[in-house]
């Protein structure tokens, strides 16, 4: 039987990749001697919020995910962050191997929406280990399933996913809209002559703001 450790040494953009993605820099170590063929690994990647702390800022931002601060106590909970799996190539004692980590900046996935609230500090993150070890038995080859209490933390510098962010959408974001709300948009755009989506968004977030405050001038000069 062979038994695998795994370390996360680091976790660093990908910088060739055609989509958002990290790569995590593994350790793993065979604790028997035996040696280790392959390893079809996978992982789940889970954010662990109530492992550091927030200020006001992120506190506001985070709201929608995890309600008023007096509710932390059962709302700030574990979740999941991504999916991926890789290809371990074999190896005696301990390698260490590259996994990928594609990333999303859609913000209707909870994940992405946590991740861009963060402007300082780490996010924690655990990841869970499973797949298959091929080794060596019985004078062929043996197939053993990794156990599923394999996991490791890491707190990866929220610096680190604004890098990579920045790399591919440059001082831009995503937001998903309905084919009715879009079209409506792009109608406004038109008429106003505006050259971008953004520019119409821009002026119609400006006049709803102004519109409290032209309405209190107006019930002041009426008093």
């Amino acid at each position: 039987m062979t038994a695998l450790d795994f370390t996360v040494v680091d976790i660093a953009p990908e910088p060739y990749a055609a989509t958002p993605s990290l790569s995590a820099r593994l350790r793993i170590r065979e604790t028997t001697g035996a040696p280790v063929h392959s390893v079809a690994l996978r992982c789940q990647v889970r954010l662990e919020p109530a492992r550091r702390r927030y200020g006001p800022d992120a506190e506001a931002a985070l709201g929608d995910l995890f309600g008023t601060r007096d509710r932390w106590g059962s709302t700030l909970s574990s979740f999941a962050w991504l999916q991926t799996s890789t290809m371990v190539p074999g190896f005696a004692g301990e390698c260490e191997t590259a996994l990928p980590l594609p990333c999303t900046y859609d913000f209707e996935v909870a994940a992405a929406r946590y991740l861009h609230a963060l402007d300082d500090g780490a996010v924690p993150l655990l990841l869970l280990f499973s797949g298959t070890v091929f080794g060596r038995g019985g004078g062929g080859v043996a197939v053993e399933p990794v156990p599923w209490d394999r996991e490791a933390r890491y707190d990866l510098p929220v610096s680190v996913w604004h890098e990579m962010i920045r790399s591919h959408f440059p001082g831009t974001g995503f937001a998903r809209m309905g084919h009715d709300t879009l079209a409506a948009l792009t109608r406004y755009k038109v008429a106003h002559g505006h050259t971008d989506l953004d520019a119409a968004v821009t002026e119609l977030l400006a006049a709803a703001e102004a519109r409290p405050a032209a309405a209190t001038g107006a019930g002041e000069a009426a008093s």
